[in-house]
């Protein structure tokens, strides 16, 4: 997994192997158990830890005053999860984050990363253009979602992340497209019949 890290960060930064490897080595990289929660919803929020995934789903939702559960983003690899987006004014998080798989995290926090930037000057301007990257991808997303219908939306899911249509619970894949899982079904019967003539 640290190779696959080590890839990650060559395509974003042009500090040496050698730096790169250190860095790596410095880093707290954890196994995580399917079912595991990072944060819950109410509960008092560490806003300077952050993840990035290695490997592994962690699903993002809320309980709205209804009791209705509502899945609002899924995490896979390569994603990263950034507390402090979670934290009400109380410091309590809006948001339970949960281990859908098993998972392999890189574990951060804003003090050990201002020391490593001290440490090694170009890994500020890596991070920089990461969340460049994670922000524009992010926006891009939601003003996708919010201009398009629900077939759409499925119909994006299924080019831009096949992936979760077999990684996670139907129930779970309609509350994030913000419709019902009978919806769901209807539009993967039509999508079927459609692509079968």
């Amino acid at each position: 997994m640290r190779e696959k890290l080590f890839q990650y960060m060559a395509a974003y930064t042009n500090l040496t192997e050698a730096e790169q490897r250190s860095i790596i080595k410095a880093l707290d990289v954890r196994e995580i158990a399917k079912g595991t929660y990072l944060t819950r919803q109410g509960y008092t929020l560490d806003s300077t830890i952050c993840y990035f995934i290695l490997a592994g789903c962690v699903r993002q939702y809320h309980i709205d005053e209804r009791g209705k559960e509502i899945t609002t983003s899924f995490f896979t690899e390569d994603h990263v999860i950034l507390l402090a987006n979670f934290a009400k004014q109380d410091q309590t998080s809006k948001y339970s984050l949960t281990c859908m798989e098993d998972c392999i995290l890189v574990v951060g926090d804003m003090e050990s990363e201002l020391d490593m930037y001290q440490q090694y000057s170009g890994l500020e301007t890596m991070t920089r253009r990461m969340m460049e990257n994670y922000y524009g991808q992010t926006r891009n997303e939601l003003a996708n979602f919010i201009s398009s219908s629900p077939e759409e939306r499925y119909k994006s899911i299924t080019q831009s992340r096949p992936d979760l249509l077999t990684r996670v619970p139907q129930h779970q894949l309609a509350s994030y497209l913000g419709i019902t899982p009978e919806s769901l079904s209807r539009i993967k019967k039509r999508m079927q019949h459609t692509t079968s003539i």
